[in-house]
């Protein structure tokens, strides 16, 4: 092929979309007893290593986390969102940590009117925090707290086409150099964690969520997961979605781009993934 009819190079610039595993509670910052004590060693490693996979450093982080749900889209719209210390029976000085990383009030306002723009309700929030699937994993990712983040809520009905949505409303800030997060868990069963009995339900609806990401076509893969529901063990290991919507976002955000695998492990008996859209690691 001559260079002449070879395709443009990819905008090293253009942040990916990424669903990743957000742990147990504060499980990274504790000695962890609920099993062996380096359950989420391989999940924090990975964590750690993560931003050196991104082509840039990201200018600004959305996250929409499985733990925060309101009846519109909310957005996090204050300068200096606290934490919110939302898991319960763990150790007192996890009650402790801090991550005192910057809101981002100008991108928050200019999302809810992207929002707006693609139909879908959406509102500034001045006063909310960031909860554990937000500072939790990126006191690991950026453990500096030293780049703005904006916190994205789930909407209540927890319908997947319309988080797909919100993230193709989102999609124009990965070529601003706006890195898109959706953190959840891929397995969100809390009564199958630890029972090896779950070790063969996880991994075959890993298997199928892994197969429906990572389809060439765009179209099919959200079809896919739009449909998510119909999988025969997806209710064994999702009782309620709001831990896996946060897929639906990352995927909407991608566009026509590939979904890939990036990290695997088996914590606590079950299997659990994440995954990534858009320019490959390098």
């Amino acid at each position: 092929m001559s260079s002449a009819n070879a395709p443009p190079p990819a905008d090293a610039s253009v942040q990916p979309s990424l669903f990743i595993p957000h742990g147990g509670g504060p499980c990274f910052f504790m000695e962890w007893t609920m099993g062996p004590y380096d359950t989420w060693d391989s999940m924090a490693a990975w964590l750690r290593g993560l931003a050196a996979t991104l082509p840039e450093r990201p200018k600004a982080v959305v996250v929409i986390s499985g733990h925060w749900e309101e009846d519109t889209f909310a957005v996090t719209s204050g300068a200096n969102p606290p934490l919110i210390y939302d898991y319960y029976g763990f150790p007192d000085h996890t009650y402790d940590l801090t991550y005192k990383a910057s809101g981002a009030p100008e991108l928050a306002r200019r999302i809810v009117a992207m929002l707006t723009k693609a139909g879908l309700p959406g509102r500034a929030d001045d006063k909310r925090g960031f909860d554990h699937g937000v500072f939790i994993p990126f006191k690991l990712i950026f453990p500096a707290a030293d780049i703005p983040i904006v916190q994205v809520s789930l909407h209540t009905d927890l319908d997947p086409g319309r988080h797909l949505d919100l993230g193709r409303a989102l999609a124009p800030l990965r070529r601003e150099g706006v890195l898109i997060v959706g953190s959840g868990m891929s397995y969100h069963n809390m009564a199958g964690f630890g029972d090896p009995r779950s070790r063969a339900v996880s991994r075959d609806f890993d298997d199928w969520l892994t197969n429906s990401v990572t389809r060439t076509s765009a179209t099919a893969r959200n079809e896919a997961l739009n449909n998510w529901a119909e999988t025969p063990t997806a209710r064994a290991v999702h009782p309620r979605e709001e831990h896996l919507m946060p897929l639906m976002v990352a995927a909407g955000a991608a566009e026509e781009e590939p979904g890939e695998k990036i990290f695997a492990d088996y914590p606590m008996e079950v299997a659990i993934s994440a995954f990534r859209f858009g320019p490959a690691a390098p």
